[in-house]
């Protein structure tokens, strides 16, 4: 009962804590003087395309960006009526984009679940490479597997994520045969789910997830052997060992326990992290997730498209930021003695 209504805590905290961030993402993305419209009309006019003016006015009234900015907010979020009634992200409109001249439901539809798919093989491949690896250099502590552990963490921190894209761009092509850019075979995009799309896309994911998630498994292994260190360290593990415990279940009773605090708490930076990182190499391996429109968005200040995409990064830090607060209070019961006493 008690985990409950903290997951409820925490949900209507979410909610508040989106509505704010909605505020911050509408107000920085106007910031930049003018706007994608704005200066379209300013170039028509110069070449004396008096329809194209026209027509460029007509979207500015019809999307409400000639009202003041907190009007406009209010109209995009779906709190207030515009030129068409209730029609905001509350209601599933998620405005027009300027610079494709489509629906940004449209262009984001398949991106979305692709993007949350590319990230989801990230995360479960830094947790898996991460967790024995960070424990292992703990417990062969100044050692060689310790030594080698390490030195695959510096090497996974030091390469830029996309200079690793592009040698296994070409080198994973050359010797085993892997498919070279995007998530699928050109001739499932657009066409429903079936079992040859499925494995087509699995294939299709194994560079990207090597890519996007070798620096963050790199530096959990490394936090997570620092983490296991101190309570390797400390008098309990000590009087452990003195009484003949097992080494393996004195290493997993307690010290990796409390040391898989921080992992699991790193969950909520872990999902935006990916998103944000895996921008440049959805660019360099032509991945079809919300990255490059991202990136086409912020430079044409095309600023439905780049808010609802931001939106999106920040609805998974809040759900990821959730998903680790309710673990660690099923995991550590000072957590949840905590909960009580708040």
């Amino acid at each position: 009962m008690m985990f409950l209504r903290y997951a409820v805590y925490r949900l209507f905290t979410m909610l508040i804590t989106l509505f704010v961030v909605s505020i911050l993402v509408f107000a920085i993305i106007n910031l930049p003087p003018g706007d994608y419209l704005s200066n379209q009309i300013a170039e028509l006019r110069a070449t004396g395309q008096a329809e194209g003016v026209a027509k460029a006015e007509f979207l500015r009234t019809e999307y409400a960006l000639d009202r003041p900015i907190w009007e406009q907010y209010l109209i995009w979020a779906g709190f207030a009526p515009g030129p068409n009634g209730f029609s905001g992200l509350l209601q599933g409109d998620f405005g027009w984009s300027f610079e494709f001249d489509r629906p940004v439901a449209e262009i984001v539809g398949d991106a979305l679940w692709l993007t949350v798919l590319v990230n989801l093989a990230a995360v479960l491949f830094v947790y898996m490479i991460a967790l024995p690896l960070g424990v292992l250099a703990a417990a062969k502590s100044e050692t060689w597997v310790d030594y080698t552990a390490g030195f695959i963490g510096y090497l996974g921190l030091a390469t830029p994520n996309f200079l690793l894209a592009l040698i296994l761009f070409y080198y994973g092509h050359k010797y085993f045969d892997l498919p070279i850019g995007g998530l699928m075979d050109p001739i499932y995009e657009g066409e429903p789910m079936s079992w040859p799309k499925v494995k087509s896309i699995l294939l299709h994911l194994i560079i990207p997830t090597f890519v996007i998630g070798t620096s963050g498994a790199a530096a959990m292994m490394q936090r997570l052997r620092a983490n296991m260190l101190d309570e390797l360290s400390k008098p309990y593990v000590e009087t452990a060992r003195a009484k003949g415990m097992a080494p393996a279940r004195l290493l997993t009773k307690y010290p990796l326990r409390m040391a898989f605090n921080p992992f699991v708490a790193d969950i909520g930076n872990l999902l935006p992290a990916m998103v944000s990182g895996s921008v440049l190499v959805s660019v360099v391996l032509g991945l079809q997730t919300i990255g490059p429109s991202l990136l086409t968005a912020l430079k044409s200040q095309d600023q439905f498209l780049a808010a609802f995409i931001l939106m999106f990064v920040a609805l998974l830090t809040l759900i990821g930021t959730m998903i680790s607060d309710l673990l660690l209070v099923l995991l550590d019961p000072r957590i949840r003695y905590g909960a009580r006493g708040g």
